[in-house]
């Protein structure tokens, strides 16, 4: 399940001497970031561990799996619609300006949490009421038993979106006011509530076990599996209100909002909160078309075990956006700096060979992820299969999908670090014609995927329409970047994903290997337990890090130098 950004942007002050920071400021400002990220890997794993046990508790392609999974995404996407962008790109300037203000910007953020929670709990009783005809509106060829159950677990979800408003108002707050660690760990304390909910219907309800759920479903079951998933975010929000009672301001209800200059603000990132609308207008559609495997799986022996539905595509998505989000994300947040400082100081020679270094450096762990989503597709599928009689084919239906969506995984950060060059000229216009553009493609591909395919390979279709998008946003991106800026060394840089492509093919075929001698490619070891897949993949993943390394180090690759920087200095074994 998407959620709100957890990336947020530090706000800096140029130092007024050209000295270096103190030590002890050093030291704490690496102990913020480290908190920081750990908070966001921690939560990550515990979010994999979720939806493993979600899967125990109901199955990963099934048809309740899919009706669960369309009610819990819902408020996410419409959160995102309707105010995630204005959270995330208008307020965040207007905060951090108030907190220099006399009242440390007491008076604002009053304002602010006051139409927030006004406005987000007016939309959340109106979506809530209207539950019956959104679950209509957003699923394609329900049954009307389908439809019920959709909008029983939508009446328990819905309420999410105020809960996502609190979340990320109070969260902007802090970090206007250089409070960060909170917001990156109470996504922590949403991950555990969920464990412990879905764990308790497991306990008290069994797990999954092929048998019809649609009819034999009961109210304690919902209220532990919708009841838990909201529980979970109304914990994240409220758990940031005891960091802000530290922060020291003093907030009061407040509803003179005239004169916030919202309108202003938000003039100026319009082109950035329209791109965010018609992405997730696009999520929505997509998702409708996918929804209609739900109710063709019905019709299927043994329920359809083995075709893939939303969930098992979110699934997928889930799995595939891990090495994007910790790597990609992570060098192109401190290249976007660098990028902002050359357009400040009219520097837009330096612009390309920025570009052409990230590009390069990201090719390391990136690439290497793909090639091990590819060899371990299988594994990957089964540990999120649960372990009903169909597990297997529950993976399996999984694995396909990772295959499809893992194609255009490279694509993706390249497209992802050419957009931070907009960004970081303040061009915020170029990247929503982008997003227009495939977005308009992924939804007409999928239209057409539905008026010509058979409803059970809808979800394989847009899994392939999404790595397909991937490489056409990176290929606009290409050009766009080029005519405006010159050539960054696109030749050096394709260059340097083939010879790193090479070597990572090679260990992926010695990783292959040792996952057929483990049963990966024949229903064997790997297949037979959420723990075997474990051990599978930590094993076969070993062995290709351990050779893709030693290759790049063959070939003296100078980007496995900047990729793994200090690292490759302190430990001996890497270095030339």
């Amino acid at each position: 399940m998407s959620q709100v950004s957890k990336h947020p942007a530090r706000p800096s002050t140029p130092p007024k001497t050209p000295q270096a920071p103190p030590a002890s400021q050093s030291r704490g400002s690496s102990k913020a970031y480290a908190l920081m990220a750990s908070g966001t890997m921690v939560s990550r794993v515990l979010g994999f561990i979720r939806t493993a046990l979600l899967a125990v508790a109901i199955g990963s392609s099934t048809t309740m799996a899919d009706i669960f999974e369309k009610a819990n995404v819902i408020p996410t996407i419409i959160f995102m619609l309707l105010a995630g962008g204005i959270f995330n790109v208008v307020l965040v300037p207007q905060l951090i300006k108030a907190s220099k203000a006399s009242d440390r910007g007491s008076s604002y953020t009053s304002k602010l949490v006051t139409l927030t929670i006004v406005v987000m709990g007016l939309a959340t009783v109106l979506l809530t009421f209207l539950a019956g005809p959104l679950i209509k509106t957003l699923t394609l060829d329900w049954t009307e038993p389908m439809i019920a159950m959709g909008t029983t677990f939508a009446y328990w979800c819905l309420p999410q979106i105020f809960f996502y408003g609190v979340y990320a108002v109070i969260g902007q707050v802090l970090n206007a006011h250089n409070r960060f660690t909170a917001y990156m760990w109470s996504p922590v304390a949403n991950n555990l509530v969920q464990i412990c909910t879905i764990g308790t219907f497991i306990i008290l309800f069994g797990s999954y076990n092929g048998v019809d759920q649609l009819n034999n479903w009961t109210n304690e079951q919902t209220l532990l599996l919708a009841g838990g998933a909201t529980l979970g975010i109304v914990v994240q929000a409220l758990a940031l209100f005891w960091p802000l009672r530290k922060v020291g301001l003093n907030l009061r209800p407040d509803f003179s909002w005239r004169g916030m200059g919202l309108r202003h603000v938000g003039k100026l990132a319009i082109w950035t909160l329209a791109s965010m609308m018609v992405g997730n207008i696009a999520s929505l559609i997509n998702s409708k078309f996918v929804s209609a495997t739900a109710s063709a799986r019905l019709a299927l022996p043994g329920g359809g075990a083995s075709v893939p539905g939303e969930q098992a595509l979110n699934t997928s998505q889930l799995i595939t956006v891990l090495p994007h989000s910790i790597f990609a994300l992570t060098l192109a947040t401190m290249l976007f700096n660098e990028f902002t400082k050359a357009f400040h100081e009219k520097r837009r020679d330096d612009i390309a060979p920025l570009l052409s270094r990230g590009l390069r450096t990201t090719a390391v762990p990136i690439v290497f992820a793909s090639v091990a989503f590819i060899v371990l597709a299988g594994p990957l599928g089964r540990l999120f299969a649960g372990s009903s009689p169909t597990s297997m084919e529950q993976g399996a239906a999984i694995g396909q999908l990772l295959l499809l969506t893992t194609l255009g995984l490279p694509f993706k950060s390249v497209h992802f670090f050419m957009i931070r060059v907009f960004f970081a000229e303040e061009d915020t216009k170029t990247p929503m014609l982008i997003q227009s553009i495939i977005a308009g493609f992924c939804v007409v591909l999928a239209f057409a995927a539905v008026q010509l395919l058979p409803a059970t390979e809808i979800a394989r279709a847009v899994a392939l329409i999404y790595g397909v998008s991937n490489v056409l946003s990176a290929v606009i991106a290409h050009f766009l970047v080029v005519r405006r800026y010159g050539d960054y060394g696109a030749k050096e840089v394709a260059d340097t994903y083939i010879r790193i492509g090479v070597m990572a093919t090679v260990s992926g075929l010695v990783g292959a290997g040792v996952l057929w001698l483990l049963g990966g490619y024949h229903w064997g070891f790997a297949w037979s337990s959420i723990g075997a897949a474990v051990i599978s993949i930590a094993v076969v993943g070993a062995v290709m890090a351990v050779v893709y390394v030693v290759l790049l180090r063959m070939i003296r690759s100078e980007e496995l130098d900047n990729f793994l920087g200090p690292i490759a200095r302190k430990i001996p074994q890497l270095r030339r």
